[in-house]
């Protein structure tokens, strides 16, 4: 039998780091959306847009889509970067060194020929100018207060857009192979894919109630399960826009190694930042409404479920071509925090009983 652990431990881990870093982010970002929440029309209207977004995807053309979604990661990267851009000295050091050292290697790696030929020049002198960039940010960042700066937010989407740019093609870049083999793996795009998926959480998490992530959760299921299973537009949406190395998913071999036929290499399972998104938003709003624990459990159902789902897709392919990720997280998320709904009205039915026997 055909198995995986490595994609459901993946999936408990970024949903523990996205939801205990929301946890501590929210005060923070609060402000960037003004301390709004989504209400009932809200969430409809924005399950409504996603039904909208992935009927039409094939027909729309690919610049504007990568257009689209480089503007979104950019602009992302760069509000929750402004927002934690108040470094006292020591961690401004530490953050822009990060990028000083990456951008070094990545020209030094430019320079001998890791990227295209034709972009070999080019690529050298961006990241070469983008770690003086980065030193200049750092030199002039230590002479001012400790306050958000847009200089040093500006940093991370300009390394995530040189790096799409210039390493894109390349073996380490944002293109999904059907299987890998030594020195041939989507690095780059799993890094930021899976980025992107925990700053998406930690973003929009405070514009959740308990109420509205009920009704978000329900519909966004059932709108998941028809785009899979009956019409099929969500896995052309998603090897439309993957096609185009956007990092919209994530991918990684099996684990154990599950290899392609004649063994030529090894297998990648995909899953999109939408579900990574989803099992955050879920675990991060149990959190709140009942504490570290439960969001822990509930976290660990999910993962559970998702890999129990896993397993008709890895041994029973031709009834199962695709997964829709969403059910098995509500269907791990739902009998935790239910248990817990029914267990504090039971607490509290039974106090009732008590005061008025007194």
């Amino acid at each position: 039998m055909r198995f995986d652990v490595l994609f459901p431990t993946l999936l408990f881990v970024v949903t523990l780091v996205a939801m205990f870093l929301s946890r501590k982010a929210e005060s923070k970002l609060k402000a960037t959306v003004e301390e709004r929440e989504l209400g009932n029309r809200d969430v409809a209207l924005l399950v409504a847009m996603i039904a909208v977004l992935v009927s039409i995807i094939a027909f729309i053309p690919q610049m504007a889509i990568m257009a689209l979604f480089l503007f979104s990661y950019s602009s992302l990267l760069f509000t929750v970067s402004y927002a934690f851009s108040d470094f006292e000295k020591q961690r401004m050091k530490l953050y822009c060194g990060v990028f000083i050292l990456v951008s070094a290697l990545a020209a030094v790696a430019a320079f001998f020929g890791v990227v295209p030929d034709d972009l070999r020049v080019y690529g050298t002198v961006a990241f070469a100018a983008l770690a003086g960039c980065s030193i200049a940010a750092l030199l002039y960042a230590l002479r001012k207060d400790i306050k958000p700066k847009w200089y040093v937010a500006a940093l991370s989407p300009a390394l995530f857009l040189l790096l799409f740019i210039f390493y894109g093609n390349t073996n380490i870049g944002f293109v999904v192979p059907m299987s890998v083999s030594i020195g041939q793996f989507p690095y780059l795009l799993d890094i930021y894919g899976l980025t992107f998926a925990i700053l998406i959480v930690v973003y929009l998490n405070s514009l959740f109630t308990w109420k509205t992530v009920f009704i978000f959760a329900a519909l966004l299921t059932g709108l998941d399960i028809v785009l899979v299973w009956v019409t099929g537009q969500m896995v052309q949406a998603a090897n439309a826009i993957s096609g185009l190395g956007l990092p919209v998913l994530v991918a990684f071999p099996t684990i154990p190694a599950i290899f392609g036929p004649g063994g030529a290499g090894i297998l990648l399972l995909r899953l999109g930042l939408g579900d990574l998104f989803f099992a955050g938003i879920l675990a991060s709003q149990a959190m709140k409404k009942f504490g570290s624990r439960i969001a822990v459990l509930s976290a660990l159902m999910i993962s559970i479920s998702f890999g129990l789902f896993e397993l008709l897709l890895l041994n029973y392919p031709q009834m199962v071509s695709a997964l829709p990720a969403t059910l098995p997280i509500v269907l791990g998320w739902l009998p935790v925090v239910g248990w817990k709904i029914l267990s504090e009205r039971g607490k509290k039915s039974a106090t009732n009983v008590e005061l008025k026997k007194d």
